[in-house]
């Protein structure tokens, strides 16, 4: 009989992967790589007095120079009492100034810290504007990238990449999560031989003899690590996408000698958008725009409304454009919880090559998922507190990306299509989370409200636990072709006592019948019986790849196949025996 064992096979050390994965490897190492600064980053409690309600960054540069000279307006409310405001700025710039309307204000500088002082104080509920200049060379000493001076085709270019904690390398800012900036504007001027990219929409852009300045807005609330410019010089153009009565541009900033392949890859965005439109509701920045800007790095960046691609694969712009709902709209409100913005992105994809090429290749791409989170026995999806200084476990590709997408898989496989999809809907459009944060527990909460169902379980086992279970299945047919099957389960680690699930299956007829089932499986030794209605040749387990698992065997159970061969030749035999009465 067969063995229903999972194919292992995986090609580079990060991940295993089917041919359209190599974007998921690219993005993993950007990401890996950006957030080396989460080792030392440690959460700025001084940060915590006051709600950002808005900033201006006026900014000068060149993408020839590393060098970026500021002045950043902020409107806050204070939550607190309090004689100081904190932001985040790096050591390597160097404050000017710092300004309300009605004074000068002192300042300190130091362990990438500026601590502003009013002396009079500032009382709760009270809003402040207050303008900060400075100026200087981004720091890249430790391998940064919040602020990149690189190359393209020998034209100078420039961008940012802030995730996670990029932001104060190129300005004053407050980088924890838990506060969303309410708008911004971004003002960037620059040589007029170049174009300069950001957030929201272009207000204006005026020419002053040698330089050019490019106003964006931004009018949707946005933590900073999602603020970035781009600047070098950018061809563009747009596609247009028209739903229900309303319509935006796809905008794409892309080096000249990128254009043509660039137009030809990027059209497939507009379907992509409306996949995704259809799944999980509109666009969330569909007043302004969504785009693309072409960047010198290996993935991409999911920036509001303009995500900065290292290339324009499929599986790239789907990744990227699936932020927009998660990670953008809803974002995690910790690291621990980032796989409610990775995993999210990455089983987007999978639903983009479902969506394109079939059932069969979305079947490959879970199996390749699958094969890469179980080459190990350990990890949880959920990042515990104590793993928050190790990048590589925060942005791992087999948990936070290939596991948190599975997870996800199997919520829908749980639920059901129209439940799960209204789940996900409900938890993106709840206004405490729309354009804020969010965390498991509350993913969890507009699952089970929305299916009536307790997901306490799945949860403590898939989410916060670790490891996967591995099926020991024997089954027989017994009288009138009825499927009898007996399931035990392993578990790879020992934090999960017993993963409940439910485990499908395809029966297989002897003269190439199929019929799919599925069993809830609780309990060790469980048994069930099924009607079939045909003679069965073979049973396959998660035909479809549909459940994280691995080492499973499927086998006639033998001892109940001989039982049931005695008792049919006991029957047999009393059929053909005659009994006779004796005469008195």
């Amino acid at each position: 009989m067969k063995k229903t064992i999972l194919a292992l096979g995986f090609l580079w050390t990060f991940i295993a992967f089917s041919q359209t994965d190599q974007e998921l490897i690219d993005v993993v190492k950007g990401e890996y790589n950006t957030a080396k600064q989460l080792q030392d980053f440690q959460a700025n409690e001084h940060t915590a007095s006051y709600d950002l309600l808005s900033h201006t960054l006026e900014l000068e540069v060149d993408p020839a120079k590393h060098y970026i000279k500021g002045q950043v307006t902020t409107e806050l409310r204070i939550i607190e009492n309090t004689d100081t405001i904190v932001f985040d700025l790096s050591n390597s710039l160097e404050v000017a100034s710092v300004i309300t309307e009605e004074e000068t204000l002192q300042y300190t500088h130091e362990n990438d810290e500026l601590i502003i002082t009013f002396v009079k104080g500032l009382c709760e509920d009270a809003t402040q504007t207050l303008k900060i200049a400075y100026e200087g060379t981004p720091n890249t000493s430790d391998g940064s990238n919040g602020f990149v001076t690189t190359t393209h085709n020998n034209t100078p270019s420039l961008y940012t990449l802030s995730e996670p904690y990029g932001s104060k390398e190129w300005w004053p800012c407050k980088q924890d999560l838990n506060d969303k900036i309410d708008q911004i504007d971004v003002i960037i001027t620059a040589p007029k031989a170049y174009k300069a990219v950001s957030n929201g929409m272009v207000i204006s852009e005026e020419e002053s003899g040698a330089m050019v300045t490019t106003h964006w807005q931004h009018n949707y609330p946005i933590p900073s690590y999602l603020i970035g410019i781009a600047v070098t010089d950018y061809e563009v153009f747009s596609q247009t996408v028209e739903r229900n009565g309303y319509s935006f541009d796809i905008v794409n900033y892309v080096y000249p000698e990128s254009r043509e392949k660039a137009e030809e890859y990027t059209k497939v965005t507009v379907e992509i958008m409306n996949l995704f439109q259809d799944l999980f509701g509109d666009y969330p920045f569909k007043d302004e725009k969504y785009g693309h800007a072409e960047f010198e790095y290996g993935g991409g960046m999911e920036h509001s409304t303009i995500s900065f691609m290292g290339n324009f694969s499929r599986s790239l712009i789907a990744h990227e454009l699936a932020h927009q709902w998660f990670g953008n709209k809803v974002t995690c409100d910790s690291w621990n919880n980032i796989w409610l913005n990775e995993g999210f992105a990455t089983y987007l994809t999978g639903l983009v090559e479902n969506h394109f090429d079939g059932e069969k290749d979305f079947i490959n791409w879970k199996r390749g998922k699958i094969a890469d989170i179980t080459t190990s026995r350990n990890g949880s999806v959920y990042v515990e507190d104590e793993k928050l200084d190790n990048v590589g476990r925060i942005f791992s590709s087999r948990l936070t990306y290939n596991k948190g997408a599975m997870v996800i898989h199997m919520l829908r496989q749980k639920l059901g299509d129209d439940v799960f999809f209204k789940g996900i809907r409900n938890y993106l459009n709840d206004e405490e989370l729309a354009y804020g944060y969010a965390n498991s527990d509350q993913l969890q909460a507009h699952l089970e409200t929305t299916s009536g169902q307790d997901l306490q379980a799945f949860f403590s086992d898939w989410i916060y636990g670790e490891g996967y279970p591995s099926y020991d299945v024997a089954w027989h047919q017994g009288a009138k072709n009825e499927l009898n099957i007996t399931m035990n389960q392993a578990q790879s680690g020992k934090k999960v006592d017993f993963f409940e699930m439910n485990v499908p299956f395809l029966v297989v007829g002897m003269l190439g019948e199929e019929q799919y089932i599925t069993v809830d499986h609780a309990y060790d030794g469980q048994q069930f019986a099924i009607a079939v209605d045909f003679e069965i040749a073979d049973i396959i387990i998660d035909p479809k790849f549909d459940l994280i698992s691995r080492n499973n065997s499927v086998r006639i159970d033998i001892e109940a196949v001989a039982e049931l061969e005695i008792q049919s030749s006991m029957n047999n035999t009393a059929n053909k025996t005659t009994f006779v009465t004796a005469e008195k």
